[in-house]
């Protein structure tokens, strides 16, 4: 007989499996869901050509400068220092983190301080980022008492200033695609890159630079001068839902073009490529609050590979991480 942890996982499992035969007939139609942007509250932008002229608005005008262009600032050739890989924010947080499901900045100010399952500890505005110098941008946290770090904080909590705390915003966040009911594959993945992300990105997935070589026009999506094994967008969800709703270029949330397939399989080819590597040991101290698609055991449970942690298919391991939770 199983004792301990064993049997925890083994009285979850088998309610699992009870769970997953009655719902079989329907799984294959994965996670869609039926509530609508439309009921939640529309978030509205503050406009920085309506700041007025004092001190605040400069340094809020400075935090956005530094967003839409790190790498001038903190990259390879940075006039500041050399603290990052060469991305900017921007490549990540679209539109200076203001476009609707492009990983927008309009749960910030109203989200910080709180406690985060993957450090494990209560993290501030400056701690999110010192993450992304860390992870994203591959580089070194940068002085936490300096002007850029002020102005970073400055403009995260002004771009957030309508937002309720309590509330979510419509198109706040990565938005989530409709599971496979397989798993994503690098292989049609590779054909979508062709297809759809080549032009910009080129066939080796560096990116292209400027003509002045101090910051990308099109951000590497491998590589050296790519995101770290520790950022967020390594985890397939977040990398599928970002690029659906969000390229190629001049694609959105309502004119998509890509399919949520399509999606998947791209995030699983470029996710697959050869990228800088971070110490993730720390990351995620309770297994338990691990999210489904974590790419790097160990996990809480003994069901899933770790490859189908990373490729999927999803849906088995959301659930059984789900009723994991409700047990707890």
């Amino acid at each position: 007989m199983p004792s301990g942890s064993n049997l925890k996982t083994a009285v979850i499992a088998g309610t699992l499996l009870l769970s997953f035969a009655a719902c079989r007939h329907t799984e294959s139609i994965g996670n869609k869901r039926v509530s609508s942007s439309q009921d939640k509250p529309q978030w509205m932008v503050p406009d920085t050509t309506e700041l007025p002229d004092n001190e605040e608005s400069r340094l809020i005008k400075y935090g956005r400068a530094l967003v839409v262009n790190t790498s001038y600032y903190f990259g390879p050739k940075g006039v500041i220092a050399h603290k990052s890989n060469g991305l900017n924010c921007q490549n990540c947080h679209l539109s200076a983190g203001s476009k609707p499901f492009g990983n927008n900045f309009s749960l910030v100010a109203v989200g910080y301080p709180r406690y985060k399952e993957r450090s494990g500890t209560v993290e501030t505005i400056v701690k999110k980022v010192e993450d992304c110098f860390e992870r994203s941008l591959d580089g070194q946290k940068i002085d936490s008492n300096s002007a850029e770090m002020k102005a970073f904080v400055a403009y995260l909590k002004w771009i957030g200033k309508n937002v309720k705390k309590g509330t979510k915003p419509a198109g706040s966040g990565i938005d989530e695609p409709v599971f496979l009911d397989r798993g994503a594959d690098t292989v049609k993945g590779k054909l979508v890159y062709i297809s759809k992300c080549r032009r910009c990105h080129g066939a080796d997935g560096q990116g292209k630079l400027n003509t002045a070589g101090n910051a990308y026009v099109y951000p590497a999506l491998w590589g050296k001068h790519s995101y770290n094994i520790g950022a967020s967008i390594y985890r397939l969800s977040k990398f599928a839902g970002y690029v659906r709703d969000n390229m190629p270029f001049g694609a959105d949330h309502k004119k998509r073009q890509l399919t949520d397939a399509e999606a998947w399989d791209v995030a699983a080819f470029v996710n697959s490529q050869p990228r800088p590597v971070k110490n993730v040991s720390d990351d995620w101290p309770k297994l338990a609050t691990k999210p489904y698609d974590y790419p790097f055991g160990p996990y809480a449970d003994h069901l899933f590979s770790e490859s189908q942690h990373k490729y999927g298919p999803f849906a088995p391991v959301k659930k059984y991480y789900a009723l994991l939770t409700i047990k707890q």
